[in-house]
């Protein structure tokens, strides 16, 4: 199973979050300015609301790779708003790409909000949502 770990992340908490998936899976999690160079069979995406939206980098990376994605997973921080998924989906469901209805959000650290978040419970409980993802996928 061909497994690829990508993230935009402008304070840390997605690469942070994308950093413990690649641990997780033994693989090396990249930034979105890395092109998926084959098909993959999940595409784990870290991302983050950035003023009520996702980042149009994020955009850009889904919409130049859809072709190669069969599954993407869906990993998010916010400050404010509770997850990117439903942006994530339409941004999916206009790519033609399967996403995922499972998907992990914590809250992010932003302008003194949910200090140290990302923790060390969320990178537990993160590393468990990974497993479960690739037994899924596994069926």
């Amino acid at each position: 199973m061909n497994i690829e770990v990508r993230y935009y992340s402008k304070t840390g908490n997605s690469k942070k979050l994308a950093m413990a998936i690649g641990e997780e899976l033994e693989k090396e999690a990249l930034d979105i300015t890395n092109n998926l160079d084959k098909d993959v069979d999940i595409l784990f995406i870290c991302n983050a609301i950035y003023w009520a939206g996702i980042d149009f980098n994020v955009k850009k990376y889904i919409n130049e790779n859809a072709s190669k994605i069969r599954l993407l997973v869906n990993i998010s921080t916010a400050g404010i708003k509770k997850s990117s998924y439903k942006k994530m989906k339409k941004l999916a469901k206009k790519n033609n790409i399967k996403i995922s209805d499972k998907e992990f959000h914590v809250p992010g650290r932003f302008m003194g909000m949910h200090k140290n978040r990302p923790n060390d419970d969320d990178l537990l409980a993160l590393r468990e949502f990974v497993k479960g993802v690739i037994e899924d996928g596994r069926d």
